[in-house]
């Protein structure tokens, strides 16, 4: 995305920040929003640091993701004010001055040591609602949190303004274009680790500049959800990959998933059967859609695949009904995606408080609200080889609904997951990682 571009897109974005403070300030009783950008933690006994992690309501604000120990002040009817620390340090790079087509915005005072920061606030701390961990504390500015402006904030952030989208679909751009990087790797015979670092290099991002920690799965791994480990020799034989991996831009995230049979065969066929339905799911992103109910539909759609391929002997509502389905797609279709890769207010049920519930049996789903234009979510169906809960289904009396031998032919396979990245408009979803794989040819 040029930079003219999101110079015209972001005093609108300003706008609807500015109006929402406005109003979770008028519901918590407050007269400022204070948000700190969030500090450096150190290792228990010991003077290493883990990486900077930005407060996410500091990024909504502006693209500064790497700015430890700043803060912002917002007052309705007053110009935004940001705190900017740049230390006088020889020991650490020393963050740059700010710059870009977001300064203009905001009255930026440049402090030198973190205390400074305090006579920059606001003069009554408790006419502040800090928005913050505990960590970030200044003296009596202290993160209080208020429920009401959480509320408020997070329920309102599920959508997203032109501007927010237009970062996602640049950060997705990133992570399409390392995809494709890894998926070369992967069909060159390289390692787990070695595609990671493929990865990497380019999406011109390292492991602390990704939006979430990257799932390189050879084989069998597949078959664990959140798989980290990345083995430093490639397996033999080669025979699956699954790729979970995102990338950032100015503090929004990517999530993309795709996976790859190292043949033409079978588990290839059931692949492109799950992208099939994955796509079909992309459609039914529309407004007025329960989230919730396109889960239990995925479950139908993929319990049907199931049986096209003769791995269960049941059809898909009675698969879903009976938990079968679940054994072979543990988890959620998916997840609202924004400043956060599972973004707040999932389960809000307004924006005065209050949570949706999720289907009695699917404790893994991330968002239970009904989609509205604005909204961005991740669509990811899968279907996995789990021995635990292939063993739970026996231990069940379900024995006999799976074709036994059918799962051990793709278990060493491990599992399949296609995810993308989908906007809710008023009319057709416009599909980010799609869009952006289609580019990229």
């Amino acid at each position: 995305m040029s930079t003219p571009a999101l110079a015209d897109l972001y005093p609108a974005h300003l706008d609807v920040l500015q109006t929402r403070a406005a109003e979770a300030l008028r519901r918590s009783g407050h007269d400022h929003l204070v948000i700190p950008s969030g500090t450096v933690h150190y290792q228990v006994f010991d003077d290493r640091d883990y990486p900077f992690a930005v407060n996410p309501q500091f990024k909504a604000w502006l693209p500064l993701t790497q700015a430890p120990g700043s803060w912002l002040v917002i007052t309705p009817g007053v110009r935004p004010k940001l705190v900017f620390l740049q230390p006088h340090d020889y020991w650490h790079v020393v963050p740059t001055l700010p710059q870009g087509y977001w300064v203009e915005h905001f009255d930026i005072i440049v402090i030198r040591t973190a205390d400074e920061a305090a006579r920059h606030l606001p003069a009554d701390p408790a006419r502040c609602a800090i928005l913050g961990e505990p960590q970030s504390a200044l003296g009596a500015y202290v993160p209080n949190n208020p429920a009401p402006v959480l509320h408020y904030l997070d329920y309102h952030r599920a959508f997203k303004t032109p501007y927010e989208i237009a970062l996602m679909r640049a950060a997705n751009r990133i992570g399409v274009r390392a995809h494709r990087a890894a998926e070369r790797a992967f069909r060159a015979g390289a390692s787990e680790f070695g595609i990671h670092l493929a990865y990497c290099q380019a999406a011109g991002q390292d492991a602390n500049d990704l939006p979430y920690n990257n799932i390189i799965a050879l084989n069998e791994h597949a078959a664990v959800l959140h798989y980290t480990r990345r083995d430093r020799l490639p397996p033999r034989p080669l025979r699956s990959f699954l790729i979970d991996a995102g990338a950032d831009c100015s503090g929004y995230a990517a999530d993309i998933t795709r996976t790859y049979s190292a043949q033409d065969d079978d588990f290839a066929a059931l692949i492109q059967a799950v992208d099939q339905v994955q796509q079909a799911l992309c459609d039914l992103v529309r407004p007025g859609v329960d989230y919730p109910w396109l889960h239990l539909e995925a479950h139908r759609r993929l319990a049907a695949v199931l049986r096209d391929f003769d791995v269960i002997r049941l059809d898909p509502e009675e698969a879903l009904q009976r938990g079968v389905s679940r054994a072979f797609f543990p988890h959620g279709i998916g997840h609202g995606i924004g400043l956060q890769v599972h973004d707040v207010g999932g389960f809000a049920a307004s924006d005065t408080g209050g949570t949706l519930a999720k289907p009695e049996g699917h404790p893994y789903l991330r968002l239970t609200r009904t989609l509205a234009p604005g909204m961005v979510v991740t669509i990811e169906p899968g279907l996995y080889f789990i021995d635990m809960l292939l063993e739970e289904l026996k231990a069940r009396g379900l024995e006999d609904t799976v074709n036994w031998a059918r799962v051990a032919q793709f278990r060493p396979y491990g599992g399949i997951r296609i995810e993308d990245d989908v906007v809710c408009t008023e009319d057709t979803p416009i599909n980010l990682t799609r869009e952006a794989f289609a580019d990229l040819h």
